[in-house]
């Protein structure tokens, strides 16, 4: 009787023993895979714990970004916490939604840094759209020029041409200068309907004019009546301003249309 007791009580030791050197192992292993990026999370008061680095890698999420990502986030003082600021798990969810992490961190310390109000759902939201975020950012607070026609976009077209009421014809190439509208960024119209609409009002206020005289002496006068369109409505961009770069007098349409009457007569 007293022999199957100490048998009972070796076989429960020994299981334990085999259990406890089991999660020995298996954190020994865990601590040789992730224990450099946790000391370094936590050198940098990054607040990712082990286990969350350990869930990383069976949830097929590259720790190295998130701890970036969040080491960044830290240091330019940017709220981390895990219930209201840009959490371990955001920054997980975000990457196995297929979004740029990096990117989104970036551009929430630019936005930071400028004074723009962007948060982390939003540039999030933005990013999954598609759209670059850290551009978006950086051109809010830099605006960028843009040509109108962009020969990239338009086959190679360098200029526009427009007909006064004279029946002169007017080649122009303008430059747009535009700033991200971020309230617009999703759902709004890119930089390809800013073109088109600042060609067309272009067009349609050489157009308006009696002679291509008009033109020439007052350039400003065709820029300032585009610009009171409102051509950046339900854009992406707000138009700061519009220039005319170059503009080069071509045919005499009105002639050539009334001396082909005159023949076919």
């Amino acid at each position: 009787m007293l022999w199957a007791e100490n048998e009972w009580w070796w076989a429960a030791a020994l299981g334990l023993i085999l259990v406890l050197g089991l999660f020995g192992f298996i954190l020994l292993i865990a601590v040789a895979a992730y224990g450099k990026l946790w000391f370094q999370a936590y050198m940098s008061s990054a607040d990712i714990s082990l286990l969350s680095l350990i869930g990383m890698g069976f949830r097929q999420v590259n720790p190295r970004v998130i701890l970036t990502a969040k080491i960044m986030a830290s240091q330019a003082g940017l709220n981390i916490d895990r219930r209201a600021g840009i959490s371990t798990q955001r920054l997980e969810a975000h990457y196995l939604a297929g979004g740029n992490v990096m990117n989104v961190i970036r551009a929430i310390i630019a936005a930071h840094r400028a004074g723009i109000d962007l948060d982390f759902d939003r540039a999030a939201a933005i990013d999954l759209a598609g759209r670059d975020v850290l551009d978006a950012v950086q051109t809010s607070v830099h605006p960028k020029v843009i040509d109108c026609p962009d020969p990239r976009r338009g086959g190679g077209k360098t200029t526009l041409s427009a007909i006064a009421k004279n029946g002169v014809e007017l080649r122009v190439r303008a430059r747009v200068t535009v700033r991200t509208n971020l309230e617009q960024l999703i759902g709004g119209a890119t930089e390809e309907t800013v073109i088109a609409r600042v060609g067309e009002g272009i067009i349609t206020a050489i157009g308006s004019s009696d002679t291509h005289l008009q033109v020439l002496e007052n350039p400003d006068r065709i820029t300032k009546a585009v610009l009171s369109r409102g051509l950046d409505a339900h854009t992406a961009f707000q138009i700061v301003s519009i220039d005319i770069a170059d503009i080069d007098v071509g045919e005499n349409i009105g002639a050539r249309l009334q001396a082909d009457q005159a023949e076919a007569d």
